[in-house]
This record gives C-alpha cells, structure tokens and sequence, in this order.
C-alpha cells in the first residue's frame, strides 16, 4: 500500500477514536482518588496534594526523619492490580536513579507502606514552562538559556540509553533561581540504539471500540510522528519534543495545534509549523536548528542532541559578549557571525 494510503487511512481511524472518546467523556467518573493531604506513610507527613496524571498522585512531603521537604509520587491503589501500570511505576524509579544531573529531577528512593507504592522525589519549586509561556513573551536570551539547560538533561539522560517521551512545558519547571529541573520521566524507557525492533508495547491500536486516544504513551502536541504511529523510537523522539518546545518558547505558540486530539495528531503527520509565528529576528541559525528537530523523517532528523548544545551554548556565548539580556539586536548577531 502506498504510504499516503497508510497516513489517510491511520488519519480515519484518529477522527472514528476522537468520536468515540467525546462518548467515554460523557460517562460518570466512577472513582474519585481521596486526598491524602495529614496523613502519614512511613515517616513522610503529606503537607499538600502539587499534581496528578496517568502515572500517579504527587505530594509534598516533611520528611520527618531527615528533616527537609520532598515529594512524593503514588501510584493509585485502584490500578494495584495492573501489572503493567505497577511495572512502568517500578521502572521509573529504577530509571531515575541513574539520572544524576543537576538539570534532572532526582528520585531518594521507592518505598511500600501498607497498599501504598510511592516514589520520594525531589521537591522542585518555581514554576513549570507551561506557566511561564502564559506571561510575557520571552526574549531569545531567556528561551536559549531555558533550552540549553534542557538539552545538557536529556544530554546525560541519552548517553544512558534514556528517553522521556513525554518532554512538554508542563514537565520542565524553572526554579526561583534559574535551574532548568526536566520532570517526569515515567515515560522513559531504556533503549539498545537506533539499530531495533519496533517497540510494540507503544503500539496505538485506534481501531477497536474501547480505545482512547490519551491511551497513546505522549501528549498530542509534543509527540513525534514515530510515536503517533507506534512505531519504535529511539533519542529522535525527544529531539521533535525538545524543537516544538524551543519552537513555543521563541514564539509563544504551540508548532503542532488542532480543534482536538486527532486534529493535532494529523498535524503532526502532516502539517509544518507555521515558521512566520517566530520572531522576525530570529537568528538564521536558530531556524535552521528548529527545521532538523522537526523534519518528520526521523532518518532526517536531528541525531544528537549534542548538536542542540553546540548551538545554543555559541548563541549564549555571543549575548554574554554583546551584553544582551531583554532582548536582541538582529544586525549585532550577524556581525559576530551566528546570524
């Protein structure tokens, strides 16, 4: 079948899932989780429910025992019996503890009390991305030096074999301080090199009547084409993520947007960012890192993320030089050559 066959037909079954799912939100919820805000689990005191997705309940936590605040993450008694839920909460941990590096969020430990499975993580205050990106436009400094940061995490995180998956504004917080802290990577998964197997256990089945399109492992958005389709990924997809975040933090503007999950997922496949949304002055160079994050190809994609670091830290260096910190001055870049 001829590949554009393929995308209308994999397209049709994105609208037929959409449908069906504005039919699964119209039911009751019938589980609503407690908030476990005074309790205590072991020797951590719940201070205050922070966050929840599909991978579990966040708290902040006094640790009574080493006297300092931390979070913890919970995994929902009501999915305890879901082996593989219990497995990719299991992985995580394993996962991040691996990760040390001062641009990633750090794991203390995984802990059992009573029914309750929970991670102890790093307590990250400030704000996330997706908070930032509702204020003032940021300038070019603020964006490369916000995206560097990212980079040098999924950087280290990459030379361990590590992918996020899910790498969006929401999962990277910025600290009182500066600190670039990625979020989150229950997603993430060791991977053997570009050279495997499809990863079936990514698979999107859109065809049958139960499925829901939030059950595709990523946010629509941010996802690559790869892993819209369920095909194997590989450090490429995070690459696509780290460009449509970049692209966002420079113009303010999502690069892939629909009316609804399979508009988006279709533009994914099948749109280019609207390059006109950046900022006139946007360095050349600049675009052209953006145009080899996002090529759909992945086989043209860029390979190593770092090449983004490479980019990024010449940029910074050049603003140090001019002095430029609220903004920048198009003709001033190109004297220095990085225009």
């Amino acid at each position: 079948m001829h590949p554009a066959s393929k995308t209308s037909i994999y397209l049709r079954h994105l609208r037929l899932d959409a449908s069906l799912q504005k039919v699964e939100d119209m039911k009751p919820n019938v589980y609503v989780s407690p908030d476990l805000t005074g309790e205590i689990f072991l020797h951590y005191r719940i201070t205050e429910k922070i966050g929840a997705g599909g991978m579990g309940e966040v708290y902040r936590v006094q640790d009574e025992r080493l006297k300092r605040d931390a979070a913890i993450k919970i995994l929902p008694e009501i999915f305890t019996d879901d082996r593989d839920r219990l497995a990719r909460f299991d992985r995580e941990a394993t996962l991040l503890a691996s990760l040390n590096h001062p641009n990633i969020g750090s794991i203390y430990g995984i802990e059992q009390a009573g029914t309750k499975r929970f991670l102890v993580l790093e307590l990250v205050e400030g704000e996330t991305l997706a908070q930032r990106l509702t204020l003032e436009p940021m300038s070019l400094d603020e964006a490369l030096r916000i995206s560097r940061q990212i980079a040098d995490g999924l950087q280290v995180a990459h030379e361990k074999g590590i992918i996020h998956r899910d790498l969006k504004p929401a999962n990277v917080k910025v600290t009182p301080e500066g600190r670039v802290k990625i979020l989150d990577f229950g997603l993430a998964k060791a991977i053997g090199g570009i050279e495997r197997k499809p990863d079936t256990s990514l698979a999107a089945t859109l065809t049958g009547a139960a499925t829901s399109a939030w059950q595709i492992v990523g946010t629509p958005g941010y996802m690559s084409p790869e892993q819209v389709r369920g095909t194997g990924l590989d450090q490429r997809t995070d690459i696509w993520a780290f460009g449509c975040l970049l692209f966002e933090l420079l113009s303010g503007r999502r690069a892939f947007k629909g009316e609804g999950v399979s508009d988006t997922m279709a533009a994914v496949l099948q749109s280019e960012p609207d390059w006109k949304m950046l900022p006139a002055g946007t360095p050349s160079k600049i675009r052209e890192l953006l145009q080899k994050c996002l090529q759909k190809d992945a086989s043209r994609r860029l390979n190593n993320v770092k090449d983004v670091v490479a980019t990024a830290a010449g940029f910074l260096q050049a603003l140090d030089i001019l002095g430029v910190v609220h903004g920048f001055h198009p003709f001033q870049i190109r004297r220095h050559g990085l225009y």
